[in-house]
């Protein structure tokens, strides 16, 4: 389980291309420190199985599934990722419970700049909507956010200057992809409702 606090930007060194899947290669010092074989790191939101580790980079596998389910697939040599390592027992809940399984992908729409913080509207798939509401939490690109409005196929997000300075929604221009997890415990209210909760929901 993650939490939504990104801690390093790290960056992808290679992209392999294979049959049904791609293996990619990433720098990230910090959250290979003790990593090993079989751990798990989010890359942009998407919980990965380190393959192997070394000098400060580890590789990942990933599937055709994650490919067309997340925006990894578009990531390519140079591109910057947010990276984090799962919580440990014990540790602090900085964010929200965030399990590393994208629902699906958003596309920022508009960036607007304040003095002191910046507000990003995103657009997402009408099947993602239901999920979101204003003040309740979302992760976009591994980042744990509030909600600060909602619309029918899209929301806005407010981004303090940490949060630009340290992750990857500081650099991505309108037009741009962005993976997108949902508040799992929303989904399962939906499910214990039942067949009609999609109904009583609206």
């Amino acid at each position: 389980m993650f939490t939504g606090i990104v801690e390093e930007l790290g960056e992808v060194v290679a992209v392999e291309q294979l049959q049904d899947a791609s293996r990619f290669r990433l720098r990230g010092p910090l959250v290979t420190e003790g990593a090993r074989h079989g751990d798990s790191i989010a890359v942009n939101g998407v919980c990965l199985t380190v393959v192997e580790t070394g000098d400060g980079e580890f590789t990942a596998d990933v599937m055709a599934e994650t490919l067309l389910r997340s925006s990894l697939g578009a990531l390519e040599p140079g591109s910057r990722v947010n990276l984090e390592r799962p919580m440990a027992v014990g540790g602090r809940l900085g964010g929200h419970i965030v399990q590393g399984h994208v629902d699906g992908t958003g596309t920022i729409l508009e960036r607007t700049p304040s003095e002191h913080w910046e507000i990003v509207k995103v657009g997402l798939p009408a099947q993602l909507a239901r999920y979101v509401v204003e003040k309740g939490s979302i992760t976009v690109d591994g980042v744990s956010l509030t909600v600060v409005r909602v619309g029918d196929d899209w929301f806005t997000i407010s981004l303090i200057p940490t949060t630009l300075a340290l992750t990857t929604l500081g650099h991505k221009e309108p037009g741009a992809p962005v993976n997108l997890e949902v508040d799992v415990i929303a989904k399962y209210v939906e499910r214990l409702l039942g067949p009609n909760a999609r109904e009583n929901v609206k």
